[in-house]
């Protein structure tokens, strides 16, 4: 690194910022996603944020499709389950265990693998 310079004086800066909001902070993450949202139609022009998807519907789909993924490609998904925790900044492992009962498709597959039936467990 050059002299005089930092690790934060590199970093891009944030992309959910809001000149009305203090950076970093998620009301600030919320504020901006919602307000592109709306400029993108992904959420109704109202009083307020409007309804529509919030920045916690993304990390859920990012999460299950992961998963899904997994199972598909036939991997070790217990394996590979702590990396999507530590991804997502899981505390302890059961918060993403979380996923596989909360989508039907990842449940689904979770169970024709333990069963043997199915096409995830042929793979």
């Amino acid at each position: 690194m050059p002299e005089g310079e930092t690790a934060s004086s590199r970093c891009p800066p944030p992309l959910f910022s809001s000149p009305n909001v203090a950076p970093g902070l998620p009301i600030a993450w919320r504020y901006t996603f919602a307000k592109l949202s709306q400029q993108l139609g992904l959420r109704s022009r109202a009083k307020g944020h409007g309804r529509g998807p919030r920045l916690h519907d993304m990390r859920h789909r990012f999460a299950a499709c992961t998963l899904i993924h997994w199972y598909r490609a036939g991997l070790d998904v217990e394996r590979e389950l702590p990396k999507l925790a530590t991804y997502l900044g899981h505390v302890h492992i059961n918060e993403t265990y979380w996923y596989l009962e909360a989508v039907p498709e990842l449940l689904q597959l979770a169970t024709d693998r333990i069963t043997g039936g199915g096409k995830a467990a042929r793979s």
